[in-house]
């Protein structure tokens, strides 16, 4: 079954030029054209394409728009942008409402035509200047973010699991502290400190001071 396409722009002559550089090929078939966002939903209802290939600029709804109400009513539809623009804000904002891709067109008939069975397979296709826009302000924030996220959860299961005595003497232990030290600057028994020991690994789930003085330094 061909790769059936649906042209999106507001000017007649970069959607003929479009047609023309990829009609040719066996395994893509050109379902139909539309020249701005209002017209989208219909066509896609109607023609069923694979892929929609489309302009983002363009006369009273813009492909943006388009995107925001095309991905959730055509889920398996795919959305490649084909833009003038590469302005980080038009890449993120296509990306986030749901593009499968995008390119800029002034981009090569074999990227467009690799981009296109990309998408239609089911990936998503960005070139070298969209991916790093992306994984600067999209990826790169999340994985801090998760980092942050999974050392508050680690620092629960450790320091805050602990009594307010067990944080002090886990902090000695940190400090390199014997129990005698600890005893010692506590006024307490050895016995106190080490059942204190004991209840501070028994809470943290380790099995020596080693790894809870591991656990501690890195939760802090």
């Amino acid at each position: 079954m061909p790769i059936r396409i649906l042209v999106v722009d507001d000017h007649s002559v970069v959607r003929q030029g479009i047609i023309t550089l990829i009609e040719d090929e066996d395994d893509i078939l050109i379902v139909g054209e539309a020249s701005d966002g209002d017209e989208v939903l219909e066509s896609v209802s109607k023609l069923k394409p694979d892929v929609v290939l489309l302009d983002l600029t363009m006369p009273r709804m813009s492909g943006l728009e388009a995107i925001k109400l095309l991905v959730p009513v055509f889920p398996d539809v795919k959305v490649l942008v084909f833009s003038m623009h590469n302005n980080p804000d038009y890449i993120l904002s296509a990306v986030t409402s749901g593009a499968a891709g995008y390119l800029q067109k002034d981009t090569g008939r074999d990227e467009i035509l690799k981009a296109v069975r990309s998408v239609a397979a089911g990936e998503l296709y960005y070139p070298p200047n969209a991916s790093s826009i992306i994984i600067r302000n999209l990826i790169l924030p999340k994985k801090e973010t998760e980092i942050t996220e999974v050392k508050s959860v680690s620092t629960a299961s450790v320091w805050n699991k602990m009594t307010p005595r067990e944080q002090q003497i886990l902090q000695c232990l940190t400090e390199g502290m014997s129990s005698k030290d600890i005893a010692e600057h506590f006024t307490i028994s050895s016995n106190t400190v080490a059942n204190q020991r004991a209840s501070i690994m028994r809470k943290a789930n380790v099995k020596n001071t080693a790894e809870l003085i591991g656990l501690a330094l890195r939760d802090r």
